[in-house]
């Protein structure tokens, strides 16, 4: 990609990539053809073998300031989330961890973007808010149902009631974000973490995180089931000698 496309790939190691926002002017607004490349990305590396972990961050000193507006030149109420939910989608086609590195504010459908990720590190710039209410659009990213999964159900309707911002510190001590760093030190922070993430063997770390999210998203009783359905499924493929042939195959490249 050269520098002045909207969205910025790279490849800063082996399993890694970065995708960043490129519309600092636009405090990384999600204008069409925007949404059009990051979905075509993620679709794109969820069929690359190498493509293990994704940092998703912005340019300049926004993440995500949401949909643009004056592209769609939307009166409240009136925004079609339709192709958003494409995006969203994609992104949860794509089997590995997606870590958002929150470089400045995350607002509505910016926030929305950042709560399709996995986990979250936050410069000290970071700030987010769901103006939701405020504008008169419904959210259709997940935000109404992630969000007081993270954080509570009280805070979370303070946050959306209000639209007010709360700033990294206080994102951390909610559980929003996993830490807060200082800005030189957010996308080195990103790749140690994703580096981590790569030391585990490629097929566990994509059924691990597939069994955590399937199981958080029903009762408890019903993810023990789960995990102990994926349990005795992982054993089978041990038993049959496929993951560790892969897994040395792994090792040998690396």
């Amino acid at each position: 990609m050269t520098p002045d496309s909207l969205l910025l790939i790279d490849r800063p190691f082996d399993g890694a990539v970065v995708l960043t926002l490129n519309r600092p002017a636009a405090m990384n607004a999600l204008s069409r053809a925007l949404r059009e490349q990051l979905t075509r990305a993620f679709h794109d590396l969820s069929r690359e073998a190498l493509a293990r972990v994704v940092v998703l961050t912005g340019s300049g000193k926004a993440f995500c300031a949401g949909l643009d507006l004056k592209e769609l030149g939307a009166t409240p109420g009136s925004a079609d989330l339709g192709e958003g939910g494409g995006l969203i989608d994609a992104m949860h086609s794509f089997g590995g961890p997606i870590i958002g590195a929150i470089n400045g504010a995350a607002v509505t459908g910016g926030f929305e973007l950042a709560l399709a990720c996995d986990c979250l590190i936050a410069s000290t710039r970071a700030r987010f808010a769901d103006t939701h209410a405020r504008v008169g659009v419904m959210p259709g990213w997940g935000l109404s149902q992630k969000l007081s999964r993270m954080v509570g159900l009280a805070r979370a309707k303070e946050l959306s009631l209000t639209g007010n911002f709360i700033g990294a510190d206080r994102a951390e001590r909610w559980g929003l974000v996993n830490r807060v760093v200082a800005p030189q030190d957010l996308l080195p922070e990103a790749l140690a973490l994703a580096r981590d993430m790569l030391s585990a063997m490629p097929e566990m770390l994509l059924a691990y995180k597939r069994v955590i999210d399937s199981g958080y998203a029903t009762t408890l009783d019903e993810g023990m089931r789960l995990e102990f359905d994926a349990a005795r499924a992982w054993a089978r493929t041990i038993e049959t000698g496929q993951i560790g042939r892969r897994a040395e195959a792994v090792r040998e490249r690396g």
